[in-house]
């Protein structure tokens, strides 16, 4: 059995030296600053010495800054389906990915709140640049998945990941999340990619059907009222819509911290039912790849089904399609707001821009939801 050392969390023999580490970072008082803003440093860096387990470090620091951004940040948050489904056993979360870290903490915060333990998280190679992220990432039940190489080594980096999905949840019997594609959904348009799906094939040799049944895939449902990173995603879709869109050095700390300060209204998050033993037989009657497309449709009707589309959707879906559908879902008010919310967001931006461009590409964020729960892409 491989140790898989290279990847996974942190076991709780490990905390106290990564406490340290993390406290004599010359980063930490940064951190402390944004953790504990109305607290004094020694006060914070008390309460991390007092930190002996990696669920010590969820719920004195993970948990309480969550609580913090709940009530700073989110108008009202609502959380549905973790309630359904049983606490005896592991799942394998898959969701659509609108924010690199809340995704994952906001659905932590609904199944502790339902009885569930936390899950073990997927963290992308781009995001552990430095010692104090990665220890960070790894006190949080984060492993890391692999982001860039040649096709050699991601093909032995998946195949690692994938077994060590497996291993969290037939052996550890703990719970996995992870995002549906690789990184964010940049346009709203929420696509699970079959190669995901075929990840998590790999590790096993047996047949389709009860290879992937072992790992109870349930798909979670995001749905932000404000996507707090939506005019970064915006100005990045459009740079690459004529040239190679290349990231600043600290791009995507800055989208971390962002999608944490920004506003976002009502957030909902609908745990699904698992995907069912009928349902992976279906797909099982398609040839080879189209067996994962098949799985992958799937996922995505119970993503787009469980979406809690807000005002500013259908106020974007009408703008971009010059009609008046969605009408009695808003007022004229309604839309004046949300159209200054947009022009005051593109202002903010310092890259190369074309506004009705970007506007564009703002308003299809948020129409794609829509389009994608109504079935009106045909």
């Amino acid at each position: 059995m491989p140790n898989f050392d290279d990847i996974r969390p942190y076991n709780d023999d490990e905390v106290p030296a990564a406490i340290q580490r993390i406290l004599s970072d010359i980063y930490f008082p940064w951190l402390a600053k944004n953790l504990a803003p109305n607290k004094p440093i020694d006060e914070v860096i008390k309460k991390f010495q007092s930190i002996k387990t990696v669920q010590e470090f969820q719920e004195k620091i993970v948990f309480s800054v969550l609580e913090r951004i709940i009530s700073g940040t989110i108008s009202s948050f609502t959380c549905d389906g973790g309630e359904k489904i049983p606490t005896d056993k592991p799942y394998l979360f898959i969701s659509n990915h609108r924010d690199i870290v809340l995704d994952a903490a906001l659905l932590n915060w609904h199944l502790l709140k339902t009885g569930h333990e936390q899950t073990e998280i997927t963290f992308g190679s781009n995001l552990m640049k430095n010692k104090i992220s990665v220890d960070l990432g790894k006190l949080n039940r984060m492993f890391r998945i692999n982001r860039s190489g040649n096709l050699r080594d991601l093909y032995r980096d998946y195949f690692s990941v994938s077994s060590y999905i497996r291993h969290v949840i037939t052996e550890k019997k703990r719970s996995v999340w992870i995002a549906q594609r690789s990184g964010r959904t940049k346009d709203g348009d929420d696509k699970t990619e079959s190669a995901v799906l075929k990840m998590f094939a790999m590790s096993s040799e047996d047949s389709f059907v009860e290879n992937l049944s072992q790992l109870s895939i349930t798909p979670v449902s995001v749905s932000y009222e404000y996507e707090p990173c939506a005019f970064a995603k915006a100005a990045e879709l459009f740079v690459s819509s004529f040239t190679t869109y290349k990231k600043g050095k600290h791009e995507d700390y800055e989208s971390i911290w962002n999608g944490i300060i920004g506003k976002k209204g009502h957030v909902n998050f609908t745990v699904t039912k698992p995907i069912t033993l009928e349902e992976l037989q279906y797909c099982d009657t398609f040839d080879k790849s189209e067996k994962f497309v098949q799985l992958a449709k799937i996922i995505d009707q119970r993503i787009y089904d469980a979406y809690v589309l807000e005002k500013n959707n259908y106020i974007a879906y009408d703008i971009l399609n010059k009609g008046k559908q969605f009408a009695d879902k808003y007022s004229d008010e309604d839309k004046n707001v949300f159209l200054e919310y947009i022009a005051n967001g593109i202002e903010q931006l310092d890259t190369p821009k074309n506004k009705s461009d970007i506007e564009n590409i703002v308003l299809t964020i948020y129409a794609n939801p829509v389009k994608n729960k109504l079935n009106l892409n045909k």
